[in-house]
């Protein structure tokens, strides 16, 4: 299914009876779970299992191009969300395939595409790279002040005085609502809130001081560590070139 949405739209939370691919050829999403987030640049997919209710804000205008999938076909993939790698490969897979009639012929070419395409699908990398959400109403309300503004750093002794809690009990909150401590959790945030602006196309250098990071090279360093890429390899192909 191949659509367009202007920067802003949010798609309410919803449910497939399928399992769903959602990619964007341009634009970056921002997907919402009841437990977690995710941001899916071009480069990035997420696997949504059949069932999952999830809610999309478009972060800037998205040319989306999501896949269905009946239960054989969605077999071998994971049975949570995740997010994929997208190769050249896959990508002009995705895009053929929702160029293709609902009803295609599975025994000619349009099933040979399709063969290949969940071959590549089945073997893509998965990533590392969903921000898991408190339920605690207390805990809800810092993770929101810091999601709106990624750069802020305040240790979690400063969270601590302002939401009244100990910092030890605020580090435990952490833990067991999330999994992550506190640093780990606001580092996830800051690699999420970079893909969209990187996917947007702003500068490397402008990213990296808006999330939080004095040193650009410490900025490069840990993003490559969290996403397995470069800043620059998830910058527009047109805008990385011209500052190459």
């Amino acid at each position: 299914m191949p659509k367009e949405f202007p920067a802003a739209f949010v798609i309410d939370p919803h449910s497939h009876e399928r399992a769903q691919l959602i990619f964007a050829t341009a634009g970056t999403m921002r997907v919402m779970t009841k437990t977690a987030m995710w941001v899916v640049p071009p480069q990035r997919a997420l696997w949504m299992p059949a069932s999952e209710a999830h809610a999309i804000e478009m972060l800037q205008a998205v040319s989306m191009r999501t896949l269905y999938l009946r239960s054989d076909a969605a077999a071998a993939m994971p049975d949570a969300c995740r997010v994929l790698h997208v190769s050249p490969l896959l990508r002009e897979l995705i895009v053929r395939a929702t160029e293709l009639p609902l009803h295609y012929d599975e025994d000619g070419m349009p099933g040979h595409l399709i063969a290949l395409l969940l071959a590549e699908l089945h073997g893509s990398q998965t990533l590392d790279l969903q921000l898991p959400m408190p339920t605690s109403p207390r805990l809800k309300a810092l993770c929101r002040t810091l999601l709106d503004d990624p750069g802020d750093r305040r240790t979690l002794a400063d969270w601590a005085n302002s939401v009244h809690a100990s910092e030890r009990t605020l580090a435990r909150l952490f833990q067991k609502e999330t999994g992550l401590s506190f640093a780990a959790w606001r580092q996830q945030v800051r690699v999420l809130e970079a893909m969209g602006r990187l996917g947007a196309g702003q500068p490397v250098t402008q990213v990296a001081l808006d999330v939080g990071y004095d040193s650009v090279s410490a900025f490069c360093a840990m993003f490559r560590r969290a996403t397995g890429a470069s800043p620059s390899r998830l910058r527009p192909a047109s805008m990385s070139a011209a500052t190459s």
